[in-house]
Formats: structure tokens, sequence, C-alpha cells
């Protein structure tokens, strides 16, 4: 079987070219399951319900998010409401939302996501590597095909859990960093890896935010409202290929575009 999963989706941008551009891929590509990482897709910062309906209206099977998950006050109940949208699994349990879904595909076979987040430089929570292995051990058996999104800050970190998953997920792929790596490839125990997927949205920008803003930032060290550029529209993310019988990853391509 076929995934399509989708890095960062930054602001209006990317969301445009996400809706430009999804079924085409869905198409072309045999997708029978499509992911997207959507926390910034609210104007940079955080997802509200609208817009996660928006997503999931367009073809998209599952959200995960990250850092930004709560950023909006509105997001907060609709977890409960929408097990599509995912949260990291390592956040405090009493928290709203779940970081795991399962669901069956368009191929009609079972499928789980699982959304963690690192900690190096980034919120002190639970550690993903000990939740990676509770949840896990928690899933079906029958559920061969296990895809990741690692949602950290360090190369190091997502690179550790790559070998740490390894052969144990279908594929785990990291988000969070904006940057595209070109380090896809599928590990010896058969778990698609890329270090990060890369940002869908604005690329004349630092990371999806206004270039001058970020550069005055750097220059004076003063902070500044932080808004959302809107030139250089990329869409980034990668194809996995899978035996839906094992669960390993046969291949794994990276696709990307530009608007």
């Amino acid at each position: 079987m076929n995934i399509l999963f989708i890095g960062d989706i930054f602001a209006s941008g990317g969301r445009g070219i996400v809706a430009e551009n999804l079924n085409r891929l869905i198409g072309e590509h045999k997708i029978d399951l499509a992911i997207a990482n959507a926390e910034n897709s609210a104007g940079g910062f955080g997802i509200t319900p609208l817009i996660a309906e928006e997503l999931l209206s367009m073809g998209l099977d599952v959200l995960t998010g990250g850092n930004h998950s709560f950023d909006k006050r509105e997001i907060h109940d609709y977890y409960e409401h929408q097990a599509r949208l995912l949260r990291p699994a390592n956040y405090p349990a009493d928290l709203p939302g779940s970081g795991i879904y399962t669901g069956t595909a368009r191929n009609g076979v079972r499928y789980a996501v699982m959304n963690l987040q690192g900690r190096a430089h980034m919120a002190n929570i639970d550690c993903p590597f000990r939740k990676a292995d509770e949840v896990l051990a928690s899933l079906d058996a029958a559920i061969k095909i296990r895809f990741v999104d690692f949602h950290a800050e360090l190369t190091s970190e997502k690179v550790a859990m790559g070998w740490y998953l390894d052969g144990r997920a279908t594929a785990m792929i990291g988000t969070h960093t904006h940057i595209p790596t070109a380090d896809a490839r599928v590990l010896p125990g058969g778990t698609a890896y890329q270090t990060d997927a890369g940002m869908t949205g604005p690329y004349e920008s630092v990371i999806g935010i206004d270039r001058d803003t970020i550069i005055r930032r750097f220059l004076t060290g003063l902070t500044g409202r932080m808004e959302a550029a809107r030139h250089g529209v990329e869409l980034h993310g990668a194809v996995i290929h899978a035996d839906e019988g094992t669960g390993k990853a046969t291949g794994i391509e990276r696709v990307w575009f530009t608007r």
C-alpha cells in the first residue's frame, strides 16, 4: 500500500497548495492513506476546528500535531470530538485528545498513526521513546501498518528514534524544523525514515515567518509580532510504499513542488 505524508502545513499558503494538489497526489501515487502535520495551519501557530475540518474534507485521513497543538483555545474541546486530529502522545494524559489513531485505509487495510514530540530544546514532557514502547505494545497485533510522526527539534533525537523504532514501525518521519532533509531511506529492519519532511508553506521566509521580522530580531534582540510570509509556497512530503501483510516499508520517495 502507499502512504502519503505531508510536512508541516503552514498558514493559508500551505493550506492552499494542499487544496490545489492533494487529489492529484492521491491519484498519481495511488495513495491508500493520507496524513499531514497541521499544527501550524492557522496563521502559522496552532489549528482551529474550522481549519481541521477543512483539511479533513480535502481528503486527508489523519492530522498530526506538535508543540503548537494547543495554541488556539477553541481547539481544546474539539479534540474530544475529532479522533483524527492528534496531539503528541507523550503530553500529560489528562489533556484533551490522543496521540494515536487507528482506522481503515482506502484499500481496506487497518492502520495506526502515532504522534510523538521530542524533549531536547522542547517542553519537559514524558519520554517519547518509552511512550512509543507503551503505545506500540497496546496496539492490536493484527495492525501491521504503523506510521509515526516525531515532532522534534534535534536531528540527533530524530535519528535515534528512527533506529529505536526500526522494525517496529512502517515509517517514522520527522517534523518541526520546517527544512526538508535529503536522507529519506528504508532502514535495515524495514522502517521508512526521513529526519524532516519539511514545511508545506512559504519558503521566501524564515521557516514560514516574514523574513524581515526575524532578521530584525536577530540584529536587535527585540521581539515583534510574527506574521506568516506569503510567497514562495511549496509542498513537501513523502510517499511510503509498504507491504500490507508485514507492515514493512519497501520504499520511500520525497515529493515536493512549488505553486
